[in-house]
């Protein structure tokens, strides 16, 4: 079985973080911040994997597994508040929610 060396999986993190990141910061719509957010962990998840793959450890996939135990309820939570925002406001602009105050 071949190998992919540590600097090529790090390279991919760091890639899935920096799109995750930039579509953190440029976009407007909730929901696609959310998934933005997703990759973002999912990059991070990859990072781990990569690392601990390096050492042969099984380190960097237990924390693979805590990275997506703690997204899946972000997830729910996240589309859950959108949803009500969605069915209040009919819009998922982000610069709308600061209407919402007072």
């Amino acid at each position: 079985m071949t190998s992919i060396p540590m600097a090529d999986g790090l390279i991919l993190g760091g890639i899935l973080f920096a799109l995750g990141l930039a579509g953190v910061l440029l976009r407007r719509n909730l929901l696609l911040i959310l998934v933005s957010i997703e990759i973002m962990l999912n990059g991070a998840g990859v990072a781990f994997v990569a690392a601990g793959s390096r050492w042969g450890q099984a380190d960097g996939q237990v924390m693979f597994l805590f990275i997506l135990a703690a997204a899946a309820p972000e997830v729910a939570v996240g589309l859950a508040l959108l949803l009500t925002y969605f069915h209040h406001r009919q819009s998922l602009d982000a610069d709308s929610v600061n209407e919402m105050r007072g």
